[in-house]
């Protein structure tokens, strides 16, 4: 797309007057409830499919499709990435009244960084064909590991701080407490974080390290700097209420590590193939229709597969419970007899 400086402008305009829109209405802390995030996951979808649809009328089929493609996908990476925030916030003790503040705050730090790292990528690309091979090497690399990962089936997983928190930490120093909102506070004559600013570094720094895959793989399925940027845009913003709406449900997607792993590695695929044709290598291409529907195909068939294995899974579980109740009331039962 040939996108001019003023679209550019309005563009981030436009979006940082829906980012303060709903930084006002969440202002005061509150519990979210399932309502309320319901209601702004439905909004920011619905600014995605329009902002798409607008795509598809001014720029035509080909920019609109790869919009979708990367928005679905930067959205299912996100959710992968729910699982780290779920525990950041254990990790820090966060109250529940304060969460949607930090994931706010959160959210517009990664949104800055992945932003950095989209021009970086854009300008390497422009001067590099050559790197596509290694963002594909990448993604593959990627998938590979994602399905280790699920197979290892870590149930005890904790959030360890990277170097950069630690560091920040051991120069300010933190206070003991959180203090509301602050960030800041003076204690014993010292200016120190608090909890708050540090878990907001945490969500913020954290998603950095999950740009390394994701900004990867929607340059696999377009190299528009525009698209690239408004996708992960609309896909991060609405990020705080999908927290707070499947929250409960993100323990029974068991097997979207493996969906994800497939869709990467088909993008890691993609990316080789583009760079073999970009090298004059007669390569079958793949295009984006074909990859919108592998990977709504995918995440369907993942979502479904996993809400079986869960509700097998709980079955399971309570019937082993249910079991070893009655054991208990026969084993109590006859020492009553003994006695």
């Amino acid at each position: 797309m040939d996108v001019s400086s003023t679209l550019w402008v309005l563009t981030v305009v436009g979006l940082a007057a829906l980012i303060s829109i709903d930084f006002f209405i969440g202002r005061k802390p509150h519990d979210v409830s399932v309502k309320e995030a319901g209601i702004w996951t439905i909004v920011w979808i619905a600014l995605a499919v329009i902002f798409g649809i607008g795509l598809l009328i001014f720029g035509g089929g080909q920019p609109a499709g790869e919009f979708f493609a990367g928005y679905i996908t930067e959205k299912s990476l996100s959710v992968d990435n729910l699982f780290v925030f779920v525990l950041i916030m254990a990790k820090f003790a966060v109250p529940s009244q304060y969460q949607q503040r930090v994931l706010l705050v959160g959210v517009l730090i990664a949104l800055v960084l992945r932003t950095i790292f989209i021009a970086a990528g854009a300008a390497i690309i422009a001067s590099f064909s050559w790197v596509f091979y290694i963002f594909g090497a990448f993604l593959i690399y990627t998938a590979w590991k994602l399905i280790q990962e699920a197979r290892a089936d870590q149930e005890d997983e904790e959030f360890e701080e990277n170097k950069l928190l630690k560091a920040a930490e051991r120069r300010f120093g933190v206070a003991d407490r959180y203090h509301g909102t602050k960030l800041w506070i003076e204690q014993n004559g010292k200016r120190v974080m608090t909890p708050m600013l540090v878990v907001m570094l945490a969500i913020g720094t954290t998603d950095v390290l999950f740009a390394l895959d994701s900004i990867p793989a929607i340059f696999g399925l377009t190299q528009d700097p525009y698209i690239v940027f408004t996708a992960n845009a609309f896909a991060l913003m609405g990020l705080r209420q999908l927290y707070f709406l499947i929250g409960g449900l993100l323990r029974k997607l068991v097997h979207l590590s493996y969906g994800l792993s497939i869709i990467l590695g088909f993008i890691g695929v993609k990316l080789v193939l583009h760079a073999l044709h970009e090298s004059g290598v007669h390569v079958p291409e793949i295009s984006i229709p074909v990859s919108l529907g592998v990977i709504c195909g995918v995440l369907v068939v993942t979502t479904i597969t996993s809400l079986r294995a869960s509700k097998k899974q709980a079955l399971k579980d309570r019937a082993e419970a249910d079991r070893a109740g009655t054991d208990r009331g026969e084993g109590t039962a006859k020492d009553s007899i003994d006695v």
